[in-house]
């Protein structure tokens, strides 16, 4: 990949998911504290589960919230800690080039919709499969390549848990949908001054809340491109949205699933 906005969204993933992981094993991920409110955004379609008719919701106060947030050792094999300042991004910072496409990249990154009262925020990230691992010397070479695949076989997520007043949380949703089908064909991100190309948006199945949907969104730049999962749940008056990105797919490597241990851990918390 050249080093262009698409090189520098997936390193920054790879950066931020090999941190987390070396915290873990150095010390406690800070995955119990609170985090503040957001303000407004967007929302958008894809493959979903079946959703009940809406009704008004009484928001999650900022303390319900937290405790419905993801925590460490809610996902089996994956590290959870707090996102950081660096991972924050002021919706007033998102520009498209399209509009009716401003709900994906909102969910993209994190960014909270209009109605929100509060929002936390973590990053999830798979720990590397070593079950029956020989030490290096002892493989082949295409053993050695292999245990090299495996070592970046590790899908980072962001995850955005966003408590909504009244039907804000199920209009949300629903505008996320929209979005999605309407923006299939691609749209510009642009971040801080930094363009994004998304190149096309792809239905996957997923399930979960009172209703969800998910996507592959696929990045691209001079032809490279790099795949990402986006999934968005409701319960209620609470939407979660997840960003994940797999550093082995990223190079081009290897393909990877929709987070489905995150989303259901997500979904076990709110239930």
């Amino acid at each position: 990949m050249r080093a262009t906005a698409v090189r520098r969204t997936a390193l920054a993933a790879c950066a931020a998911s090999l941190t987390l992981l070396a915290t873990a094993c150095g010390g406690s991920s800070d995955a119990d504290a609170g985090d503040g409110k957001n303000d407004k955004g967007g929302a958008a379609n894809g493959s979903s589960s079946a959703p009940e008719a809406p009704a008004p919701a009484k928001a999650l106060t900022a303390a319900e919230l937290e405790k419905a947030t993801l925590a460490q050792g809610d996902v089996e094999g994956h590290k959870v800690a707090k996102a950081g300042p660096d991972d924050e991004v002021p919706a007033d910072a998102v520009k498209v080039d399209k509009e009716a496409c401003l709900p994906v990249a909102h969910a993209m990154y994190g960014v909270a919709q209009e109605g929100s009262v509060a929002t936390t925020k973590r990053k999830v990230v798979s720990e590397p499969k070593t079950d029956g691992e020989k030490p290096l010397e002892e493989l082949t070479d295409g053993g050695v390549e292999d245990a090299l695949k495996a070592a970046f076989d590790l899908t980072s997520t962001f995850v955005a848990l966003t408590s909504y007043d009244k039907t804000a949380g199920p209009d949300a949703f629903a505008a996320l949908k929209k979005a999605a089908v309407d923006c299939a064909g691609g749209f510009t991100v642009t971040i801080a001054g930094v363009p994004t190309k998304v190149a096309s948006i792809a239905e996957e199945k997923v399930s979960g809340g009172d209703e969800s949907a998910a996507w592959t969104v696929t990045a691209e730049d001079d032809g490279d491109t790099v795949p990402f999962k986006l999934v968005a749940l409701r319960k209620e008056g609470t939407v979660a949205t997840f960003y994940a990105f797999n550093l082995a797919a990223g190079g081009g490597g290897s393909k990877f699933e929709v987070p489905t241990e995150v989303v259901a851990a997500q979904d076990k918390k709110l239930a």
